[in-house]
């Protein structure tokens, strides 16, 4: 809990922060206070079960180690012996104890039950970290005073708490929540806000504490947080605490018309005490000097614990973890060459003696709205690509960024000029088709005019007799009529030989002159008829009208029309 109303006094100095604020710091987590959290989010039996609580340990360590954030987990040890009676109490066991047992002799602080539930959940916690690389610091008594200690002596840039009593032992800066959803953010609350705005130091919140009730202390009854306040400004943060330590809090329950007990409590001294100098590794101590070290990630544990935690394949267990640790590493890639720049020592990137993780970059992303790339790694076992945001590959290896636009703007070019040489070499095929069409109908109509002239001075063709009589127009209008599906199979074979080849091969089959008039049905015309034997021994007239154009029929000009069009409409699906 910590103390009574104290997080709606700090209300005003509370603000949210983006969670990549926390990259490249270190954080102390009270981890008590995230497991009772993530356990009261799922309380139900499945959800403990199946370990709910520590899936969410684990993304909230991985968002954190994506940011190259170090973390240092801090359990609770011992319970201190002022707190004991208020322990019991949360325990609903030991009602009998009376308020002030901690003033009998002989009463120190209470190990704890290391085989209850809630201290498995640590253990499994701990577990967890360590195979993510992240090391645990076993509290003497209270970690939240633990992570203040750390946070005071600059060893630490903030603590996660949710006990407002951290302040109390001298904490700094303190993210009270964390949300992985929107980009992620932290809930942030710094003392020099809390000084600024409220006016309250270290002392006053103490203070404040012995006021309102906290864990080592009861408090005044019928007190609220605004009278509180408004008492402690009264005194000031330089006097509040040396007024309480001489006269006890007899001063204020006088003030409030709550009678003339004056007597010093020394219950108020020690519980000044407790907060002031709580029982924590020393700064220099060689436990904090562990803890604060680098730890590898230990990979194959990982996978065995998820697998026996999540029932997690190794798979999923790498595409969670592997893109978070390779982030890390570009991070850490990244502040070695700004320390380099800040050195005077400017060294091209293949220069650098530690090799950039990255091997090239794929193609640029948007992820949530904010800029980012795909990549590829080297040297990172089970993980090929993944994608970083845009602003670490520009502070981390810039020269990628270059060769990749460099890669992109030939890949452009190439393009570009693959579709210039296609439409080239469409329009050359397309031209050259027209031209054989021209050329093979010249040829045609010069065929067919060569064998009206031959026919006209000779009188027959190859043994074919002509007659000179009324036009046939049964036969005309038969060959008028016929499937145009004969013309389109004529001009496929033209697309696809050569026009002598092409010239060839209608030869062989029937010829139909359309572009030449028929003969009006007033006039008598000269018809040639000539009778050719195809290969299903069926024989057809062929009749070549030489009459002039002017003087079609309009049925005639309605064939001729169609066939135009159709032609026409070849040419235009070939462009």
């Amino acid at each position: 809990m910590g103390v009574k109303n104290l997080w709606d006094v700090l209300e005003s100095c509370k603000k949210t922060v983006p969670l990549h604020l926390l990259q490249n710091k270190r954080v102390c987590v009270d981890l008590s206070c995230w497991m009772v959290q993530l356990h009261n989010v799922s309380k139900s039996h499945a959800c403990v079960k199946e370990k709910v609580h520590l899936r969410g340990l684990f993304h909230r360590l991985r968002a954190l180690i994506a940011l190259n954030c170090s973390v240092v987990l801090v359990a609770d040890g011992s319970i201190p012996a002022i707190k004991l009676s208020t322990y019991r109490r949360r325990l609903n066991v030991g009602k009998e104890v009376m308020q002030d047992e901690t003033n009998l002799p002989k009463v120190t602080s209470l190990r704890r039950n290391m085989g209850s539930e809630f201290s498995c959940m640590i253990k499994e916690a701990k577990a967890l970290g360590m195979a993510l690389g992240i090391s645990c610091l076993n509290g003497i008594e209270e970690a939240e005073a633990q992570c203040a200690l750390l946070n005071l002596e600059l060893l630490c840039d903030g603590c996660f708490s949710l006990d407002s009593d951290i302040f109390l032992f001298g904490a700094r800066t303190v993210y009270r929540d964390i949300c992985l959803g929107d980009g992620g953010y932290a809930v942030c609350y710094e003392m020099a806000d809390i000084e600024r705005k409220l006016g309250f130091g270290r002392d006053s919140l103490i203070a404040l504490s012995l006021l309102l009730g906290s864990d080592y202390y009861q408090g005044v009854h019928g007190l609220g947080p605004e009278s509180a306040c408004q008492i402690v400004k009264s005194i000031g943060d330089e006097f509040i605490l040396k007024k309480i330590a001489s006269e006890g809090l007899g001063w204020v329950k006088k003030r409030r018309g709550g009678g003339n007990n004056l007597h010093r409590d020394e219950k108020v001294l020690e519980v000044i005490n407790a907060y002031m100098k709580p029982k924590c590794h020393s700064a220099d101590s060689d436990v904090v000097h562990r803890a604060l070290a680098n730890y590898p990630f230990q990979r194959i544990q990982l996978q065995q614990i998820c697998a026996e935690f999540f029932e997690w394949p190794s798979d999923r267990t790498d595409g969670y973890i592997l893109p978070s640790i390779a982030e890390r590493d570009l991070r850490r890639f990244a502040n070695l060459r700004l320390t380099s720049s800040d050195l005077g020592l400017n060294l091209p990137l293949h220069e650098i003696p530690v090799k950039c993780p990255v091997s090239e970059i794929v193609k640029s992303r948007k992820v949530q709205g904010k800029e980012c790339y795909e990549v590829t790694w080297k040297d990172m076992d089970g993980l090929e690509t993944s994608i970083v945001p845009a602003d670490l590959i520009e502070s981390a290896c810039p020269e990628k960024i270059l060769e990749f636009e460099e890669k992109k703007a030939q890949r452009k070019k190439q393009n570009i000029k693959n579709r210039r040489s296609k439409k080239k070499e469409t329009s050359a095929s397309v031209a050259e088709l027209d031209l054989k069409l021209q050329n093979l109908l010249l040829d045609i109509n010069s065929g067919d005019q060569a064998n009206l002239n031959a026919s006209n001075s000779s009188g027959s063709i190859s043994g074919v007799t002509t007659s000179m009589a009324e036009p046939d127009l049964d036969t005309a209008d038969f060959y008028l009529s016929h499937d145009l599906e004969h013309c389109e199979l004529s001009v496929q074979n033209i697309s696809n030989k050569s026009s002598n080849e092409a010239v060839s091969s209608i030869n062989k089959s029937e010829i139909i002159d359309l572009l030449s008039p028929s003969p009006p049905k007033a006039k008598q015309s000269s018809l040639t008829s000539l009778k050719c034997e195809q290969s299903s021994d069926k024989r057809m007239e062929v009749i070549n009208l030489s009459d002039s154009e002017n003087d079609m029929s309009p049925e005639h000009k309605e064939k001729a029309k169609e066939l135009r069009l159709f032609l026409a409409s070849i040419r235009n699906e070939i462009h």
